[in-house]
């Protein structure tokens, strides 16, 4: 499908799709760089304003990864017509501009279409300088990787659709959700010169994402799956079905890729492979800045997890991960 998309060659594009980063970078002068990326989906929880703030708050991710400033925002929505879920599309858009107020960034306007299912989310713009840009290549043998969230929330979003747990028993992944990662990235631009490689965690899953800023940085890494944070009640979750059709692609996708240990259970393989709503960022980070960046994080109230090392890329094997 993607071979019908041509390739770029302009000078001033900076960072494009081909290497499946986080937003796309295109360079205006020679001091500053434009910054962009669009996100939204489907409700994942029943009230209509949590959910425009968590779309928005996952719109953001893209550009706090790469270490761009937030300008402005368009909406994008798909929605019914019907009168009573016209006050739902309300709600959801101030959540939106709630978010987008917080993050000192404008919405200057949007798109609507009629669809039987609703749907936001929002184009985001900002702005960085061209050499500080922190992409998901150039990640080093060493590196310590760093997350900044828990995972799980696609599997309590699910459990929620299957009436297994309320919105309330999903507070602190809400919470989560809903916090931005401008906070982590301001933290990482602390040690900017010791941070080599960045991506959030969102619909491809922990491993997923690894696997993206591995192969664009030509490495591979170890990570201990007892060191990543989850949210309560996950894993009992997965063992009650509660896994969706996102996290089930992401898991065989990373089956290909990835060296189990023998003692890495099958509900922590489908764990680290779950589809993540606004996730945290990953950072690959120069071993003997990994305090300092801990550090900054904490100063911040920002989770810290060091998840795993950066290694060299093997010869003449695929599994670019290990898992033990």
């Amino acid at each position: 499908m993607l071979r019908h998309v041509p390739a770029i060659s302009d000078p001033r594009v900076l960072v494009d799709a081909a290497t499946r980063d986080d937003a796309a970078v295109f360079q205006v002068a020679p001091d500053r760089a434009l910054v962009a990326t669009v996100d939204f989906f489907t409700p994942i929880v029943d009230d209509a304003y949590t959910f425009g703030t968590i779309a928005a708050t996952n719109a953001l991710s893209d550009l706090y990864a790469m270490g761009a400033k937030p300008l402005f925002g368009l909406n994008l929505v798909a929605w019914p017509r019907a009168p009573e879920l016209l006050a739902l599309l309300g709600e959801t858009l101030r959540g939106g501009a709630d978010v987008a107020r917080h993050a000192g960034m404008l919405i200057l306007g949007g798109h609507s279409i009629d669809d039987a299912e609703p749907k936001y989310g929002l184009v985001v713009l900002g702005e960085a300088p061209p050499d500080r840009i922190i992409t998901n290549a150039g990640a080093k043998p060493g590196d310590r990787l760093v997350l900044t969230k828990p995972i799980g929330t696609g599997i309590l979003s699910t459990a929620l659709k299957q009436s297994l747990i309320s919105e309330t028993d999903m507070g602190d992944a809400i919470r989560a959700m809903t916090t931005l990662n401008a906070a982590a990235m301001d933290a990482m631009l602390a040690v900017r010169d010791a941070v080599h490689a960045c991506t959030d965690v969102t619909g491809f899953g922990l491993l997923g994402h690894l696997h993206n800023l591995l192969a664009a940085s030509g490495v591979a890494a170890r990570i201990a799956p007892a060191a990543v944070p989850h949210f309560p009640h996950v894993r009992e979750l997965v063992a009650r079905g509660a896994v969706p059709g996102g996290t089930t692609r992401n898991r065989a996708a990373a089956d290909a890729f990835t060296r189990w240990a023998s003692a890495v259970d099958d509900v922590t393989r489908t764990l680290l492979c779950d589809a993540q709503t606004s996730g945290g960022l990953l950072i690959a980070v120069a071993a003997d800045k990994l305090d300092p960046l801990v550090r900054e994080l904490g100063a911040r109230h920002t989770l810290a997890a060091v998840i795993g090392t950066v290694t060299p890329a093997p010869v003449g094997d695929d599994a670019v991960l290990e898992v033990a």
